[in-house]
């Protein structure tokens, strides 16, 4: 079996510091590498970019950042429409767009569902990132984004197609989009920032007389009178479960607390949801 090159990207770890984007800039801007990647322009092209993703809403709300690049699908939709054998796919698993057989050929841009491909206007060229072939080739044991990060977002793993499918079902690993089937071979780690919703909260209690943050209540998720999950509230009355599918319909949420109880029905659309403050009785 032959060991093949994947990219493990941890969306929990990304602050949007930009060091791996400005690293591929450094990289490619104004250098051209024969056989792997003419210049990038230095504007306008993107190779290594971050998406942002916000949800929830005040006071309950997270944001978090998702490096996207080419995926070096295994079954790409680039390398159909390409012509002249202008891709090509190595044995080691890196898809490179070759610098001149791919001249003029911009419906490999389009191809792309990904939105990975970019084209380049003075050199009439399509361009992707090469997953820094030309360093790995060389001796390096990992690209220039992953040298760079202070942060540890990024594992670059060659290994066995088995081992990689393991590893992904062991650590809970997505790619994006999987319903397209282009068996991309850069996966995601904690992807439930970007592809899941949670439910979130802020409980009171009244003691006394006075209404104060029910610290330390209960929280208990279920949904078909199943339990899904359950939570504890902060010192300030305030709860978040996550990791829910988007538009997955009607909940019933309990809340045990010393000083009362509470029930509530909600629907979970397709964001985040802020359920305001529970009042317990």
């Amino acid at each position: 079996m032959v060991s093949k090159w994947n990219m493990i990207v941890d969306v929990e770890r990304c602050n949007n510091c930009r060091a791996c984007f400005l690293a591929v800039k450094d990289e490619h801007t104004g250098n051209d590498f024969p056989d792997y990647a003419a210049e990038q322009p230095p504007m306008g092209a993107n190779w290594l970019d971050i998406e942002r993703k916000e949800r929830g809403r005040y006071p309950i709300v997270d944001a978090h950042f998702m490096p996207v690049m080419c995926n070096h699908c295994d079954d790409a939709p680039c390398m159909k429409v390409a012509k002249d054998g202008a891709i090509r796919k190595r044995d080691d698993g890196i898809v490179i767009i070759d610098p001149v057989k791919a001249k003029g050929q911009k419906e490999i841009v389009d191809a792309c569902p990904y939105g990975a491909v970019s084209w380049n206007e003075e050199l009439q060229l399509p361009q992707a990132w090469i997953f820094d072939a030309h360093l790995l080739d060389s001796g390096w044991n990992k690209t220039r984004a992953e040298q760079c990060c202070p942060t540890d977002v990024f594992k670059s793993v060659k290994v066995e197609d088995a081992q990689m499918q393991k590893m992904a079902a062991d650590e809970g690993l997505e790619v994006l989009q999987p319903e397209l089937g282009t068996k991309p071979r850069v996966y995601y780690k904690n992807m439930h920032f970007f592809n899941r919703c949670f439910v979130g909260g802020s409980v009171i209690a009244t003691v006394d007389g006075v209404e104060e943050c029910a610290a330390d209540a209960e929280i208990i998720l279920q949904q078909d009178g199943g339990e899904l999950a359950r939570a504890t509230t902060d010192t300030f009355g305030e709860f978040k479960i996550d990791k829910l599918k988007p538009n997955s319909g009607s909940y019933q949420l309990e809340i045990i607390g010393t000083a009362g109880k509470l029930s509530q029905t909600f629907e979970l659309g397709a964001e985040s949801l802020y359920l305001g403050e529970l009042r317990l009785v």
